[in-house]
Formats: C-alpha cells, structure tokens, sequence
C-alpha cells in the first residue's frame, strides 16, 4: 500500500483515544528487522494521532540520563522563582531572535484566547563550551544570534544545555526512523539536518485556580512548526490532544517517557500524511507545573517541499513551499505578537 493509500485509510479510520506508547530501547541497533518494525509502528502513529511516547530513552545509558534532567529541572524552578523584574531583564521581546525570557500572558497561541498561562526561557544552539566562531549558529539566517542567559541561578546556563545536548542527540537517531516509516532511505534526511534547527524552552506553569476562564489557560490550542521532544513532569496531568471527533484527549506523564509529536514541517514535508495535531495545555492541579520541551526540525535553509510519494493526481500538493528559518520565525512572531 502506497503512502498515499495508508493515509486514505488514516483518515477514514475511528477517532484515536489514547497516546500509543513505542518501545524505542532499540533505537540505536543495527538489527534491520527491529529497524524495520520499529519504523512501522512510529508510521501508524505518526499517520493516525501525530503523537507517541517514547520508552526507554529515559536511562544511564542510552538516551537522556535521568540525572541531566533532574538537574535541569532543579535549575529551572530555581529561575522562575526569582522576581519578575529580574527576569524581565531578558524579555524575550528585545531580542530578534526570540531568545530569552516570556513572562505570564506575554505569548498567545491560540488566537480565539486571551494569553497562556505559562512562563518560559528559550534558547537555541550552543555548545557547551562556548566558542567564538559556531557554526550551526552561523548557519541559522533569519533566526541567526546568540543565547542571552540569566546571571542567577549560579549553574543555569551549564545544567539546561546539558539536557539541550542529550534531547538534541535524541532528535537525531529519530529522523533515520521517520524516514524509514516514510519508506525513504534512512539517510534521506541527513543533508537537511545538518544544523538541525534546535529550540528548547523550559516551561512553569502556574495552577490556575479559582473562576474558570477558558480563554486562559497553560497554552492555547496550536501545533508545533517541528516535531517536539517534550519532557513533563510527573504526576500532573496537563496535556491534552485533539482527536479527530474534536474530543480532548489526556496524554498525562507516564515514567520513563518523553512525549514526541510531529509537527507543521513534517505536515508539509508529507502533504499531510503525516499528522500535525492540535494540543493544549491547561494545569488545573491545583500546584506548579514544570515541563521541558525541544522543539527539533531541519536546518533553517531547506525548503518545505513535499516529498515526491506523498503526492498524487488525488492528492495534489496542500501547502506553498516556504524555508524551514522563514516558517519558524513567522510563527513564533505571530505567538509573541513581535514585530520584526
């Protein structure tokens, strides 16, 4: 069955009802089978919510060590407990780029709403180490500049990177797996992602207590313009994802996982094939909330064109090709409503 057929058939399938769940302790293997199963089953997912979790990727060995993540969280609550106007020195709103610091409300992704109930820092590429001539920075275009960091906590700037770091090495061993479900080679995506457009932002929710006001919440309705690699923070249900019957459907923290859905690129890349799903979310636990997501994609340079198998005379191209930097740039200009 063609890939165009599969998604016909996508489409005309029920409503999903649940986030699947995919094993990838096998993500680095050369076993072509496992290789092969393991891109069928991110296919059907991908075809069918747009959303998986991750197992095992959560370990000493293999994927994001649990220690990188819980000092990044530490660092990350530490930050977002400091005053306002000494946040508010890295508004996210002076820089070109979008690097920084949104405070509460600043940002509107859903535009029926009336802002997001959330806090963030973000920040791109950077190595560890920092060095004056970079270049994955240099090759970012419209999104070109560097990271602004906070002068407190002590430690902030070395603990995010270092998650940074390991959800970008993640980000890498899954576009080979996306290409096989797309029967492509797995090189396909290799000289796209050079430089691979890595944007990160550590998140803290409020608990939204109190009159309920719908057009408030964590973060409006919206998709992602590249696939996402979200960490969130156990116990806490926040997350929820829009099936096709327009019914909510919760995708809580589950141990060990990361949550990975697509986004507008891989919409564009596959014509639709590949699903970019309408999420939210909206903490009403009654207690902070803190979740960490990579926002992962292609160089800023390649055009969103769509890939040859995913078109048809039946299925004629959806979407206008545009640069992956000018499509990420217009989008994040239209959440923070910044002027450039």
């Amino acid at each position: 069955m063609s890939l165009v057929e599969s998604a016909r058939a996508a489409e005309s399938a029920n409503a999903f009802d649940r986030i699947p769940i995919i094993d990838l302790g096998s993500l680095s293997g050369t076993d072509p089978e496992a290789k092969k199963a393991l891109g069928d089953a991110i296919r059907d997912a991908c075809m069918n919510v747009g959303f998986f979790y991750g197992s095992k990727v959560i370990v000493s060995n293999h994927g994001i060590p649990e220690g990188v993540i819980e000092k990044a969280l530490s660092r990350s609550k530490e930050y977002f407990s400091l005053p306002l106007e000494e946040k508010m020195e890295l508004d996210i709103r002076k820089t070109p780029n979008f690097k920084g610091y949104n405070p509460v409300l600043s940002s509107n992704n859903d535009p029926a709403n009336r802002g997001d109930l959330h806090e963030g820092f973000e920040f791109g590429w950077e190595e560890l180490q920092a060095k004056a001539n970079d270049e994955k920075r240099a090759n970012d275009g419209v999104m070109a500049g560097a990271n602004v960091w906070p002068k407190n906590p002590s430690g902030f700037r070395e603990d995010v990177l270092s998650y940074y770091h390991a959800a970008v090495q993640l980000g890498k061993t899954l576009f080979p797996l996306f290409a096989v479900a797309l029967d492509l080679p797995e090189t396909y995506f290799d000289d796209k992602t050079r430089n691979s457009a890595a944007i990160m932002r550590v998140l803290h929710y409020p608990p939204q207590t109190g009159t309920v006001d719908d057009r408030i919440i964590g973060i409006g309705a919206h998709t992602e313009f590249c696939f996402t690699i979200l960490w969130q923070e156990p116990g806490i249900q926040a997350l929820q994802v829009l099936n096709k019957q327009n019914e909510w459907i919760d995708a809580p923290p589950i141990p060990g996982t990361l949550v990975v859905n697509l986004g507008d690129q891989f919409a564009r890349w596959t014509n639709d094939v590949f699903k970019s799903t309408v999420h939210r979310a909206i903490n009403r636990s009654g207690v902070r909330r803190y979740s960490i997501p990579l926002f992962f994609g292609t160089d800023y340079d390649v055009r969103l064109e769509p890939i040859p198998s995913c078109v048809s005379a039946e299925r004629p191209p959806k979407y206008e090709v545009v640069t992956a930097g000018d499509y990420v740039k217009e989008r994040l200009a239209a959440a923070y409503g910044h002027q450039y």
